[in-house]
């Protein structure tokens, strides 16, 4: 058998050479080196291109109400969506789809449309698979019969935030341009001083805003300051859920912030837009889908 030898006591230099050098070893089996450790790092710190903004989508889907399907734009009480700020055909409008040179549009407002039904129409509208969907809504959640029957803010985000949900899950590539509500107190500040725009007025449109358009009392004030107010609540949602989808662009308050003139509006209601009223609206989105960020 062989003879176990007695094992020699490890003298303390060389136990601190031997620690180094294990010590050493371990470091570059475990560790890349300072090279390799930078290439890794850029390689996983790299981040991959997201989507971008297309300002030429050759498709275009509209949502919303009857300022979308230009209600009274052509006669009293019919729709005439050629004349549509978003997907009209005819000329003197120069819709948003004709400006961008679309290729095809689809128009799936309704008039007297509210948010809440918004998603509906999102999925009608994404079956087709657009490159572009357009929302104007929500002048008729804030155009009610009194201001104490207007929509929630917080319904109306979550509708609105359901729309955007149902565009992205069915139609995962679409952009989305959303126009702001437009500014009803102002809308009656041009027209309080026509006739024949109170005279329409008091057929029953926009009663929380318009009714008793001569009116200016302290409690009529407040009754349209209520309004005005919901409106800037709804705007406050529109931009805040858009923030949240990198394939949304909100146009920054441009549709609230537009003055409407006289001839901006119907001439038969005094409250939708006219033709020139459309064509406003048109120029006002185009600008926003193909501004560059």
């Amino acid at each position: 058998m062989p003879v176990s030898r007695p094992t020699r006591p490890i003298r303390p230099a060389l136990a601190v050479l031997l620690a180094a050098a294990a010590l050493a070893a371990c470091s570059s089996a475990s560790e890349p080196s300072a090279t390799r450790g930078k290439a890794g790092d850029d390689a996983r710190h790299e981040e991959l291109p997201g989507p971008r903004w297309n300002t030429e989508p050759a498709t275009v889907a509209a949502l919303g109400d009857s300022i979308t399907t230009g209600f009274d734009s052509c006669e009293l009480l019919a729709d005439c969506p050629e004349v549509s700020w978003a997907t009209g055909t005819e000329a003197d409008v120069d819709s948003l789809a004709a400006r961008l040179g679309a290729e095809a549009s689809w128009n799936e407002a309704v008039s007297g449309a509210m948010m809440a039904d918004l998603p509906g129409q999102a999925r009608l509208a994404a079956a087709n698979d657009p490159e572009l969907v357009t929302v104007l809504a929500g002048a008729n959640d804030a155009c009610t019969r009194t201001p104490d029957r207007m929509t929630e803010p917080e319904a109306f985000r979550a509708a609105f935030a359901e729309t955007v949900e149902v565009i992205r899950e069915e139609a995962p590539q679409a952009q989305i341009f959303v126009a702001s509500v437009p500014d009803l107190m102002q809308l009656w500040r041009t027209g309080k001083e026509e006739d024949r725009a109170r005279m329409a007025w008091q057929f029953g449109i926009c009663q929380s805003m318009l009714r008793d358009a001569a009116t200016d009392d302290a409690e009529t004030r407040e009754r349209r300051e209520a309004v005005a107010e919901r409106v800037d609540a709804y705007n406050a949602a529109l931009s805040d859920v858009c923030a949240e989808d990198v394939l949304c662009r909100y146009d920054d308050g441009a549709v609230n912030g537009y003055a409407f003139q006289v001839e901006d509006l119907s001439e038969w209601d005094w409250f939708h837009p006219s033709r020139a009223g459309q064509a406003a609206l048109a120029e006002l989105a185009h600008a926003a889908v193909v501004r560059e960020d």
